[in-house]
């Protein structure tokens, strides 16, 4: 090959990057979204109809709490919980209560889960699901609460109580407050399974620190999304301590799945229709069963 049909060829891929790029722009902000993993570029709506997983690649683009209810439980039975509930500052963090109130203001939300109790194909649920455009999802001593109140309120309901979980893991700026999180909803569910009731944990990307090291990974079904990261210390942190190159696929769901710390991986495009058909086998005459 002639170095100058070399150089034409380099001249027409910058080209088409360069048409690329620039139809992007044209487009007002919002309008389109380009996938993270297959660089194609859709319109923003045909995403949000496919509920957020690109139709070419089938990757799942994180979803605040009120797009996950909204697709998940039928429509009209959802009932919060908890809206009045809100975060104090106990270490007197600098900038801490001004960045969670940016926070509510931004999501609509009063921290990082969004709790209550609806139907699911018509059987009741209570549900919690994290939200990780709230202060990446970490857990504080509201998200512990908010939590632990909706298992409480599945037990005393006598319904399965379902999680979708994304977190960073626990909250710096409360300190030891938020790890007695982990502990907290912990008990909670584990009253609720000493009564029989079933609970569901479903891992969404990321969910990490003490989020995946407590109630995270205890469920009677532990279920994840497609390639969620999922894993307690960061990658970097354990290759450093234990001196080791780890695996690519590392802390991904399908390695869970391949070393048995999941039991099955969802697609979102399905999860409503699998769950809805676990739970409805677990419930007998409106009393949930394990």
């Amino acid at each position: 090959m002639a170095i100058r049909d070399l150089f034409s060829i380099n001249r027409k891929k910058n080209a088409a990057s360069l048409i690329k790029k620039s139809d992007e722009k044209h487009f007002p902000e919002g309008i389109v979204t380009k996938c993270p993993k297959c660089k194609t570029i859709h319109v923003t709506k045909e995403i949000e109809k496919n509920i957020k997983v690109c139709p070419k690649c089938t990757h799942h683009f994180n979803m605040t709490a009120h797009e996950r209810i909204n697709c998940f439980l039928d429509k009209d039975s959802f009932t919060s919980m908890d809206d009045h509930l809100q975060t104090t500052n106990p270490l007197n963090f600098p900038a801490y209560v001004e960045k969670v109130n940016a926070d509510m203001a931004k999501t609509g939300l009063n921290e990082a889960v969004l709790t209550g109790v609806g139907t699911l194909k018509g059987n009741p649920v209570a549900i919690a699901v994290m939200d990780s455009h709230f202060r990446m999802g970490s857990m504080g001593s509201v998200v512990g609460e908010k939590i632990t109140r909706a298992v409480e309120k599945a037990t005393e309901l006598r319904i399965p109580f379902i999680i979708f979980t994304a977190s960073g893991g626990a909250r710096m700026q409360e300190g030891v407050l938020s790890l007695m999180q982990m502990a907290k909803t912990s008990v909670a569910l584990k009253r609720h399974s000493e009564e029989g009731l079933l609970y569901i944990s479903i891992m969404t990307h990321p969910t990490t620190g003490g989020v995946s090291a407590s109630f995270a990974s205890i469920g009677d079904l532990n279920i994840a999304e497609p390639q969620s990261l999922i894993g307690f210390a960061g990658r970097r942190v354990i290759e450093q301590t234990v001196r080791e190159k780890l695996p690519e696929d590392f802390q991904t769901a399908e390695f869970l799945l391949d070393h048995g710390q999941l039991d099955a991986i969802i697609s979102r495009l399905d999860m409503r229709d699998k769950i809805a058909t676990i739970v409805k086998l677990h419930v007998q005459g409106g009393v949930s069963h394990v």
